[in-house]
């Protein structure tokens, strides 16, 4: 199997229990948030180790109609500046999941990601996402379904799960077991339950656990930690208090496609409403005929704030319905603070 984590590990030469080296640090899938055309701007401007489609349902790419699996096919839509780049699917049906996983190795992904941690109801109510952390025995045939799809295909690719400490309470003494016994190249641990949601802070302590039952286990997955990251200090920091290799960023990336750089030069309030605009085209350019664009309203808060006329720029842009609109009103916003 051709595990392009294990070879990403090498590279930041990260020893487990060791403080020397870096630990791997990838981009969190958000749904409406991590698109194609976020995650292209993100490539070009301060590329992560590796990562993440939105989630996609594995259920939907075999069973949907024609049209139906053209839009869920926009979602698995990839640059190859992206690369490494893992596609993530859902699913608590394994014939469904190997199929997919198939689909995804022949579309070329670089590994792929089930998610068994989604709080969403509609997919639990089909049994996926944290509903999986219920049934560890389905949780591991959809699992193991994915390895022989991506073994049967004509790409082998790494498969790793994302997943949260338990549902209602902390389960990871007995759910992490059941995942590492399946041997998957990496599993990311959002150090929450199904039933905390986002509303606690992340207990990192949870992870520090998660990387003592995978060394309990002598296994060689790999251990991600997730939640409440607030940017690349505190992610390194987060590794080096954990041992785990490597660590999960989401929300830190929200109007900051720089999150990534290592050119640690200030941004300037133009070059953050430039990069705005620029990723707004892509967004109408990539996927406009499928997604409302409303959903570019959430990045236009997290550019336009922390400087002056923010406030009333922001106001403007929230009423907008197009690109030409949002180019236009940036453009004299800028013109007015020329000194």
């Amino acid at each position: 199997m051709v595990n392009f984590w294990q070879n990403l590990k090498k590279q930041k030469a990260l020893k487990r229990g060791s403080e020397k080296g870096e630990p791997i640090l990838v981009l969190a899938p958000m749904a409406d948030v991590t698109d194609a055309a976020f995650r292209r701007i993100i490539a070009k401007y301060g590329k992560p180790d590796a990562m993440w489609t939105e989630f996609v349902s594995a259920d939907g790419l075999i069973r949907a109609n024609e049209k139906g699996k053209r839009k869920l096919m926009r979602d698995l839509l990839y640059s190859k500046k992206e690369r490494p780049i893992v596609a993530q699917l859902f699913s608590a049906n394994p014939e469904y999941m190997y199929k997919a996983a198939q689909l995804v190795a022949e579309l070329g992904f670089d590994g792929l990601d089930i998610n068994m941690g989604c709080p969403d109801r509609g997919i639990e109510k089909q049994g996926a996402g944290a509903a999986l952390i219920k049934d560890p025995k389905q949780a591991r045939r959809v699992l193991n379904a994915a390895m022989r799809g991506v073994a049967d295909a004509n790409k082998i690719i790494p498969v790793s799960v994302k997943t949260r400490i338990g549902y209602n309470k902390n389960e990871l003494e007995t759910w992490l077991p059941e995942l590492l016994a399946e041997k998957p190249a990496l599993i990311t641990v959002h150090a929450r339950t199904r039933k905390e949601m986002s509303d606690v802070p992340a207990r990192w302590e949870h992870v520090k656990r998660a990387v003592e039952i995978r060394d309990a286990f002598q296994s060689e997955t790999l251990i991600f930690g997730n939640g409440d990251v607030a940017g690349i200090e505190d992610a390194k920091n987060k590794a080096r208090e954990t041992g785990a290799d490597g660590v999960m960023l989401g929300r830190a990336i929200f109007g900051n496609p720089w999150l990534f750089s290592k050119n640690k030069k200030p941004i300037s309030v133009k070059q953050k409403l430039l990069v705005m605009v620029e990723h707004a085209k892509l967004f109408e350019k990539l996927l406009g005929d499928i997604k409302n664009f409303s959903v570019m309203k959430k990045h236009f808060k997290a550019y336009v704030a922390g400087f002056d006329g923010a406030g009333e720029l922001r106001a403007e842009l929230m009423q907008t319905e197009s690109v030409k609109e949002v180019e236009k009103i940036v453009k004299n916003f800028l013109k007015s603070k020329k000194p």
